[in-house]
């Protein structure tokens, strides 16, 4: 029998869609046809989708090219820009939304998606949204992964001219008619159901496979020293609104030596901002790394002692998601400090002894947990076995896969066609 065929819509780099790699993988091992409908905007994030791409057991198809070079290229980018910023002038001086806030690639991948004969579509980004509501008015079967509340997110500040009503009704849309749903935690997941009157979403863990444990390479690269303890944070960018500013400001309140390791793409100014935080007799001991591949990731955080989750609260998506940080510290065998947000609870009461949370603000509670584990090697290795522990039982992917499996074989309607679940 023909297997069922499922596309995976989201218009970004593959190399930075962990779940959407997991999901696809996971289909695609099961038996099924898998397309993921992607973008190219960067030319180092291009070569690691190539590189990434060569090894899957799935297809990765980028709908729009923006890294190319060329005066073409250039002039297309260039249209793109223009229309996204004549957008957002409407919206912002006349309060009218339209699809082109949503990012230059959704007219791309509407037409790329309109152009697919699949039994099932799944939406994992703000421009997904729009495509896969058109999709279900035209009678396909779709899906929707809340990897984030997107109508709920970013900065306030940010949040001024963006869309947020456009996006909450598309939400509002799928999460009621979709084939099924999906979020990444369960925190959210109610809340979601409460303010849209849908059925709850099923919780699908941001969490990586225990398998990745047997690539840890042992080699030590960022540490300067094996002897003083070492405090770990990554994110794609590093700059303010991250939960920094939280633990930069505690530092004036540990009382343990310790190195600290950030690891990101800064963003414009950072230098000025971070030295600024920085108390003085700390400089010589906060470092910061570029990015790695994703398969080197696991072993740079399993480098350390302590992983740092300092989940702000100004922003509702933020405070009740649990993110890939918190579970591939646990992964890593990190114990973890975590701001106290809805989402980290929902892995502490979990993730016991592993996880110790601080009111996010209060860098002088923050410094408390720290001096709590950087004074007492034998707390801090009982929560950095907890921490395996909690991995290995919950929080890994060999955990969540076969629910995700069974939640997309029920939205194709019990008709597998032979396919394994």
């Amino acid at each position: 029998m023909k297997p069922p065929r499922v596309v995976l819509l989201t218009g970004n780099h593959l190399c930075h869609n962990p779940r959407v790699m997991k999901e696809a993988t996971a289909l695609a091992g099961a038996g099924w046809d898998v397309e993921v409908l992607g973008a190219w905007t960067d030319a180092s994030l291009k070569a690691r989708d190539i590189e990434l791409s060569r090894a899957l057991p799935f297809r990765f198809t980028p709908v729009l090219d923006l890294s190319a070079p060329g005066l073409l290229e250039k002039a297309k980018r260039l249209g793109l820009r223009l229309r996204g910023k004549a957008a957002q002038l409407l919206y912002r001086f006349a309060g009218l939304s339209s699809r082109w806030q949503l990012g230059a690639v959704v007219g791309a991948l509407s037409k790329a998606a309109k152009g697919r004969d699949a039994d099932l579509f799944i939406a994992h980004s703000e421009a997904a949204l729009l495509v896969a509501s058109h999709l279900s008015r035209r009678g396909e079967r779709v899906g929707v992964d809340i990897e984030d509340w997107f109508s709920e997110d970013l900065l306030p500040e940010h949040r001024r001219f963006r869309p947020v009503r456009f996006l909450s009704e598309l939400e509002r849309g799928l999460l009621r008619q979709g084939t099924h749903a999906t979020c990444p935690s369960k925190v959210m997941s109610d809340a979601l159901s409460r303010a849209y009157g849908c059925p709850p979403p099923a919780v699908i863990y941001n969490a990586f496979p225990w398998a990745d444990r047997k690539f840890l390479d042992g080699v030590g690269k960022d540490r300067k020293s094996r002897v003083v303890p070492s405090v770990h944070w990554f994110s794609q960018t590093i700059g303010p609104g991250r939960g920094l500013e939280d633990l930069l400001a505690s530092l004036r309140f540990v009382e343990a030596a310790a190195e600290i390791h950030l690891r990101g793409r800064p963003v414009a100014g950072f230098d000025r901002w971070i030295e600024s935080l920085i108390p003085e007799e700390w400089r010589s001991r906060v470092f910061v790394h570029a990015l790695v591949s994703n398969q080197e990731l696991l072993s740079r955080i399993a480098e350390h002692d302590i992983g740092f989750a300092g989940e702000m609260t100004f922003c509702r998506s933020r405070e009740l998601t649990v993110t890939n940080k918190i579970l591939q510290y646990l992964l890593g065998g990190l114990a973890v400090v975590a701001s106290d947000t809805p989402g980290q609870r929902e892995v502490a009461a979990q993730a016991a002894e592993a996880v110790l949370l601080y009111p996010s603000g209060d860098a002088a509670a923050l410094a408390g947990r720290l001096n709590t584990l950087l004074l007492s090697p034998g707390q801090m290795a009982c929560a950095k076995d907890a921490a395996l522990r909690a991995a290995e039982g919950v929080f890994c992917w060999e955990r969540q896969e076969p629910a995700f499996l069974e939640i997309a074989g029920r939205a194709l309607g019990g008709r597998l066609d032979g396919v394994k679940i």
